[in-house]
């Protein structure tokens, strides 16, 4: 074991007993890079961040130019920087409906936070809804706002006033009242393994916060920025957002998070009291560089359209996988956000240690430990979906020989 990899396992807080422990020295294009040059195919895209692929010469010639500039002059929203306002205005252009007003953050759960916080002082009441299998972050707020007792439990008691609703239970929406804040969803659940609700599911709920004066937060954190095959997953669906929350791709690779809204919303954070959210780091500079040239890429090369293409063809292939394999359940996806499902949690674990010998990277999803989740960068090409349909088989093919009955 490298000197490096022993001080890995030493001084960095460990989340799982079996870390990939891959230990990388260079990113370009889908593909990770380690010590021993080997070459990993990344199918989770950073966890969602590197839409554009790893890398790109723009996203770093961004960053060096604004390094040079200056990196943090003052607390967030008290001086005027270049790039931060060039991105919040690019964002309002690009953002659904009548949402023109960004708040910067350093992360998707506080800007959840910030979402969460803005919904109760700009209504004045207190309750919150989610659904179940949500995931929304790991911060008290968002925490409270999942309902999977394996990951809440050793934190409770969470915050008060937030329940839940049945995804894709139009009428379960009923309990959406009028001492309602706010109802948080992600428009495609990640966590939860890839679940895609109904359009009348949406349009329901729309039309129930309208009808009862509740914000409606769309948490695009995951699914943004062309994941889907549009540029905000929402857009799928005919209905408007109250609240946009953003994170992972939004850096083009730095720490960044938001959370976005129409002036009369957003308006609530500068009174009674002032300074009523504040944040030291969030929009910083450089990030917002970053980000900025993250999303040109995304525009000047259609990406989301791509993201559309390669979903199709990789849920084609996970559906004739489904077909051919007795242990695999299904296959499901929106753009570039799919999942494969099986019938044993265990063929799922050993289809991704298969996966990660033969240089593919991908993982199942905190709720479910029987789907695995595709998430790759959106600029895949031919000759990846060629190996991918090749390792996938090949590694089917191994399970199948060797599964008890």
């Amino acid at each position: 074991m490298s000197d490096l990899k022993q001080d890995f396992f030493r001084y960095v807080c460990q989340t799982s007993p079996e870390p990939m422990a891959l230990e990388i020295v260079c990113a370009e294009g889908p593909y990770l890079i380690t010590r021993d040059g080997r070459r990993y195919l990344d199918l989770l895209a950073g966890i969602g961040v590197a839409n554009i692929g790893h890398g790109r010469e723009e996203v770093q010639r961004a960053i060096a130019e604004q390094s040079q500039a200056y990196l943090h002059p003052m607390v967030y929203g008290e001086v005027i920087m270049e790039p931060q306002v060039r991105y919040a205005r690019r964002l309002a252009d690009v953002l659904p409906g009548e949402i023109d007003v960004i708040y910067f953050i350093n992360s998707g759960a506080e800007a959840v936070e910030g979402a969460l916080k803005t919904a109760r002082k700009f209504t004045g009441r207190q309750k919150l809804f989610s659904f179940d299998h949500a995931y929304h972050g790991d911060t008290f707020g968002a925490l409270s706002c999942q309902s999977e007792p394996l990951y809440r439990r050793p934190y409770e008691p969470v915050v008060p006033e937030i329940h839940v609703l049945r995804w894709n239970d139009v009428g379960d929406l009923e309990r959406i009242d009028c001492d309602t804040a706010g109802v948080i969803l992600e428009p495609v659940q990640g966590e939860g393994g890839v679940r895609i609700p109904d359009a009348g599911f949406m349009e329901a709920l729309r039309e129930r916060c309208t009808e009862v004066g509740a914000l409606l937060i769309f948490d695009e954190v995951m699914t943004g920025f062309g994941r889907t095959g549009r540029m905000f997953a929402l857009e799928h669906w005919p209905v408007a957002p109250d609240i946009v929350v953003m994170a992972k791709a939004l850096g083009g690779g730095l720490p960044l998070g938001a959370f976005a809204g129409p002036r009369p919303v957003m308006q609530c954070l500068s009174t009674d009291p002032p300074l009523a959210h504040v944040t030291t780091f969030g929009g910083n500079p450089v990030s917002c560089a970053a980000g900025l040239a993250a999303l040109e890429i995304l525009q000047k090369e259609h990406l989301p359209a791509r993201a559309k293409t390669i979903g199709e063809a990789l849920l084609s292939l996970l559906q004739s996988l489904c077909q051919e394999f007795a242990f695999l359940k299904t296959a499901r996806g929106l753009g570039c956000l799919l999942a494969l499902e099986f019938h044993r949690a265990e063929d799922c674990q050993k289809f991704t240690r298969l996966c990660m010998q033969n240089g593919i990277i991908l993982g199942w999803t905190l709720f479910r430990d029987d789907v695995i989740r595709l998430a790759p960068p959106l600029i895949l090409q031919e000759t990846e979906l060629q190996l991918l349909d090749r390792l996938f088989r090949q590694v089917c093919r191994d399970i199948a020989k060797h599964r008890a009955p």
